[in-house]
């Protein structure tokens, strides 16, 4: 793989539960490349969560390195342009509406200019709700949430989107169409994406789908 998008060599953490020590990561290895998408999947319990956090610079591993684009700043600022984030919980801010919320992303580089609204816009129509942008997150069915979530990940042309059981609060029906959206815009976009799901049939729609098991990968 050439100039992978993403590097972790050997990340380890462990957690401190009553007098003892559990291993959750014992030494994850993963390149991600150019506009790849891979999926993560394991039981519960099993470190997905957790090693998601890693690779986006939220949390330091007790052992281990990473690198985005062969370089290991993982600070906030660099976090808001190199990576978009999905979470399964949407962490919408109620009181804004659905175009607020995705200028949040921008929010964190400076001021909001016309050109940053326009592709608020533009990201919200595509996801579907260029009706619905002026709406209160509060009055949006999850899966509208969700789509909003996905349209802010996408606002500062990231070049990495990780999700964390982005369909974990979604009905079938709607966790489908999620899937397809996110995976459909990544595509369009060459965006690589990590995935971390629970839905065998989801993660079969990636590139390559990998498997968490024992706090490292195992083929499957």
């Amino acid at each position: 793989m050439s100039d992978p998008i993403l590097t972790a060599r050997g990340l380890r953490k462990t957690f401190l539960s009553g007098d003892r020590r559990l291993e959750v990561l014992t030494g994850v290895d993963l390149d991600v490349a150019a506009g790849e998408s891979v999926s993560i999947r394991g039981e519960s319990g099993s470190g997905k969560s957790t090693l998601l956090q890693l690779l986006a610079g939220l949390d330091a591993p007790d052992a281990g390195t990473l690198a985005w684009a062969g370089t290991p700043d993982t600070g906030t600022k660099r976090r808001a342009t190199f990576l978009g984030i999905v979470f399964q919980s949407f962490y919408l801010i109620p009181e804004l509406d659905a175009r607020e919320n995705v200028l949040m992303a921008r929010r964190i580089l400076g001021e909001i200019d016309a050109e940053a609204r326009a592709r608020a816009d533009a990201l919200l129509a595509k996801v579907g709700l260029a009706e619905r942008m002026t709406h209160l997150a509060a009055q949006l069915s999850g899966g509208e949430r969700q789509r909003v979530a996905v349209a802010r990940a996408l606002m500062n042309s990231p070049r990495l989107i990780l999700a964390d059981e982005p369909t974990g609060n979604l009905d079938e029906r709607t966790g489908d169409a999620v899937i397809e959206l996110l995976l459909g815009l990544c595509a369009e976009t060459k965006t690589s994406l990590v995935l971390v799901t629970h839905n065998a049939a989801h993660a079969q729609k990636t590139h390559r789908q990998l498997v968490l098991r024992g706090g490292t990968f195992a083929h499957g």
